[in-house]
């Protein structure tokens, strides 16, 4: 059963000073009994080459695999010059670093507004305004870069669809069209669109998703059905849990993975 569990889940003990990304490895393998990180970079804290090989050393020395490496601060679009080409060198040294870690997959946001709708309070009006054509073709020629790189080795590189541009599906799937390349795919945060349609979204998005983050509350509402729309788009990458409620957090993700572990079995005994 390939289930990990991002980092972002101990954001709040991370707050405290209580946790760091040798405790989250060790509460992932010992606690959690699993055997694939899901790291979110803030918990590394630190981009120098020098910490992310102790972090690899330390992956190695428990078996561990790096199933999604997700990046903040590096996204793609900036409306100012300077920031965005910040951004994209940002983006290329942790291309770097995740290689170093062996990363099976790296999430790098679009960006654009923060919000493009209301959250749950859907606007129609606002959802659906498009990308200007210098923000598209810089989102193309950006991640066909870093799907190049991706692809020369082993691992494949995309957005998540969580903020920005991302969380309109007409985007997401313009986007991966015209970027077309095997190494390119999508962080499907599971449910979290703002066009009206969640599990249209989903199943647009399906067939490029390389790996998937389940909150708590798809997990409590529909997840085992949004299970067979990916297994039946051939979906094989892992099933990440992400907690957001920064309290009680060892307890919450324990409760959050075995109602993921409980999905994911029923589906598989389902006709």
């Amino acid at each position: 059963m390939k289930i990990s569990i991002a980092s972002f889940s101990f954001h709040g003990l991370r707050q405290e000073g209580k946790i760091d990304a040798f405790g989250y490895l060790e509460s992932v393998k010992y606690r959690y009994r699993l055997n694939a990180a899901d790291f979110w970079n803030y918990i590394i804290g630190s981009d120098d080459e020098g910490v992310i090989r102790k972090v690899r050393q330390a992956l190695d020395e428990r078996e561990m695999t790096v199933a999604n490496y997700h990046v903040d601060g590096v996204h793609v679009w900036e409306a100012d010059p300077e920031a965005r080409e910040r951004n994209y060198r940002g983006a290329l040294h942790h291309l770097r670093l995740a290689a170093i870690l062996g990363a099976e997959t790296v999430r790098f946001d679009t960006g654009g507004p923060v919000s493009l709708g209301t959250g749950n309070a859907f606007d129609p009006a606002n959802a659906r305004v498009p990308m200007t054509e210098e923000q598209f073709d810089t989102l193309v020629k950006r991640y066909q870069e870093y799907a190049r790189f991706a692809g020369d080795h082993g691992f494949r590189v995309g957005p998540e669809n969580h903020w920005g541009f991302s969380l309109i599906a007409d985007n997401m799937e313009r986007l991966a069209k015209a970027v077309d390349h095997p190494a390119y795919g999508v962080l499907l945060h599971i449910g979290h669109w703002e066009d009206g349609d969640e599990e249209g979204g989903d199943r647009r998005m399906a067939p490029w998703a390389m790996h998937t983050h389940v909150d708590a509350r798809i997990t409590q509402t529909c997840l085992a059905e949004r299970i067979k729309i990916l297994r039946n788009a051939g979906y094989q990458g892992y099933w990440g849990v992400e907690h957001h409620s920064g309290k009680n957090e060892y307890r919450e993700v324990a409760y959050q993975l075995a109602a993921v572990e409980r999905a994911l079995t029923s589906t598989d005994t389902t006709p």
